[in-house]
Parts: C-alpha cells; structure tokens; sequence
C-alpha cells in the first residue's frame, strides 16, 4: 500500500490534513495563529503553559468565534515547584543581563512560581476542549479519566520510545515523537535521567516508536514543508507537528526581532540551552546564553531559572533586543518564508506532499 495523506490520523481528531501546530507557548501563540490552522485543515494548538486560567478561558471562546473546527491547548504536565539553592549566586550573573539593558537588579527576596496546573486543566474540562496535549509527561490520571469521560482527545509528546509507551498506557489517543530538531522546549519527562533532554534525531526516533506503540505517532522536529511531511508518513508516522515553521506567519505573535534572527539563522544557529527557563529547549544561540555559559554557572531548575529571568525576556522584547529574548527554533530555519499567512503555510506544505506522492 502506498503513502496516503488521509490518515487515521485525521479520523480520530477530525481534521483535513495530518498536520499538527505545535503550542509555542509564551508569545508566539496566538488566537488567530491557532483558528487559521485549524480553518486550513490542520489542528490548531494554544500554547497556554504559561497564561493564567481566566486568560485561557477567554481564548478558548476567542478560537470558538474563529473556527468551528477541532483544536488543541498544550499545558506543562509538571509540577512548578521552586528550589532556590544557588538563587542569590544565579541573580548576582543575571543582574549583569540587567546592566545590559539598564533595568533594575533583582531583590534578593525568594522567587515563588504558581502552580496554575489544576486551575488550567479544570478551564479545559468545564469548556470541553476538542484536544489537551501535554509536554514534559502524560496527563495525571484523574484528568484523564475527566478528559475521557468528557470525549476528550489526548496527546502527549514524547523524546523516547519508553516515554511513548508510557503515553500509550496513560491512555493518549496518540503521541507525537519529537526529535532533537524541534525548536523550544524538549518533551522529555525526566531530566533527572536526561539533564539536556533526551536528544535522539527525528529519523531515528520515529520509526522505534512506530514499532512499539499501537496508537498513531505524529512526528517532530525539523519538519518543515512537503518534504517533511511525506519522510514522516515513510516512516510510518501519521501526521506530523509543525512549530518553528509557523513562527514567521503573518498570525503568529512571534516578536518582530525575534523573527528577524529566525530569518537570519542557519542550520548551524541553534543551541539546546537551560539558561533561560532552566529545562532543555533549543533556540539560537544570543548574547544571554554566551555570557552565561562564560560563567560557567549551571542554570537554576524549571521554574525558578524561568520565573528569574522573565523581567530580563520582557524588557529585551520592549527594547527589541534579540540578544536577551528566548528565541526558540528548530534546525531548519532556512527553509522559513517572511509573511506569509499561516493558510498558505499549510496548503502549500500538502500541495507540495500531495505532488510528491504523484
């Protein structure tokens, strides 16, 4: 049998095409980013990690008016607990950041991170959110059952084969394998076992769990175009995700110097980093994680690394300067277009993958 570009993929979430945005949480996420997807045929994905309860409740009735197709929203399944061991040592190299921009040094008071986690979850719930996709875990079984008895649809990502078969047992309708070329956060659950995140390439990672798990597997990292598309479904993958592609849409709220060193970077550009949020996420390498990696310090832990620098990530966006941003990418940022819209994005990605298996 030949490649198909209907996947049972596309059954079970109810979509067009077997094309999953990513949640780039923290700015890039944007309404109108996640309904233009899912109006074009893929599912669209609110990155709401980081956004209070009632900000994700009014989203969710935003999307609502923009689309009456599926969606997702993608929450952090962990626990946001602050160990502040070295928090004093940590500030005192963050405040050269501080000079740098000309903003206050911090106060040396503890930094306290909320665990919004339950309040999240329970807004998905009572709105009946089509899809939740996790990172960082599955989705605690008592959400599950919830998300289950509600008609929920799950998925979790996952950066090893063991992690996708925990997914699979959690009870997740499918599990995207995210290889070290993905942009942003790595999905890997335990960094106590992998401190820079399980780093295993998108080739090599998707055909292994394809032949361990049951449930549809959704590829990602470095997919970026037809090309990809059809690699992935080759693989034996089902549909894939797709993030840094669509952080240069005209819809994406990607900040505009953020998205000038995106087009700018190379293959070669990006670096997988703890500096800004203490857990493993690949951006291209800027002027913070040099001079952090110059002092030879270790990041604090996820959240506290996060919470201590998010003064030092704002006032960098207000100042457009690309040197203290996070700037989340992928691998293969040559292969990103200026302004287009994120419609074009996905028709041209399956009109070129539709050409490929002529």
């Amino acid at each position: 049998m030949g490649i198909r570009l209907q996947t049972e993929l596309c059954k079970i979430f109810q979509i067009r095409f077997p094309l999953f945005l990513a949640g780039l949480a923290g700015g890039p996420s944007t309404v109108k980013l996640v309904a233009a997807v899912s109006n074009a045929g893929g599912l669209g994905t609110l990155g709401a990690a980081y956004m209070e309860p009632e900000a994700i409740r009014n989203a969710i009735e935003e999307i609502r008016k923009l689309t009456d197709k599926p969606f997702a929203v993608n929450l952090f399944a962990v626990h946001m607990s602050d160990c502040h061991a070295g928090i004093e040592v940590a500030q005192l190299e963050l405040n050269r950041a501080r000079d740098e921009l000309n903003i206050p040094h911090a106060t040396m008071e503890l930094i306290e991170t909320p665990d919004r986690f339950a309040e999240q979850i329970a807004v998905l719930m009572e709105q009946k959110v089509p899809v939740i996709s996790t990172a960082f875990g599955v989705l605690p079984e008592p959400y599950m059952r919830q998300a289950k008895a509600a008609g929920i649809k799950v998925v979790t990502m996952a950066t090893t084969v063991h992690e996708a078969l925990l997914a699979e047992q959690s009870g997740c309708d499918a599990v995207v394998a995210q290889g070290s070329e993905a942009g942003g956060h790595r999905g890997t659950f335990d960094v106590s076992i992998h401190p820079m995140g399980a780093n295993i390439g998108t080739f090599a990672l998707v055909p292994q769990v394809v032949d361990q798990v049951r449930i549809p597997v959704i590829a990602a990292g470095g997919i970026m175009d037809g090309r990809g598309l059809v690699a992935a479904l080759a693989l034996g993958a089902q549909g894939v995700q797709m993030g840094t592609r669509f952080l240069t849409a005209i819809e994406s709220g990607a900040h505009a110097a953020y998205k000038q060193a995106l087009l700018a970077s190379t293959e070669e550009s990006s670096v997988i980093t703890k500096v800004f949020s203490g857990r493993p996420a690949r951006g291209i390498r800027n002027g913070f994680i040099r001079q952090w990696d110059a002092s030879g310090l270790e990041p604090l832990p996820f959240p506290v690394q996060n919470t201590a620098t998010r003064d030092i990530r704002n006032a960098a966006a207000e100042q457009s300067n690309a040197d203290y941003m996070s700037l989340w990418a992928g691998q293969a940022t040559r292969l990103l277009t200026n302004g287009q819209s994120a419609e074009a994005i996905v028709a041209q990605t399956m009109e070129q993958a539709r050409a490929l298996l002529l």
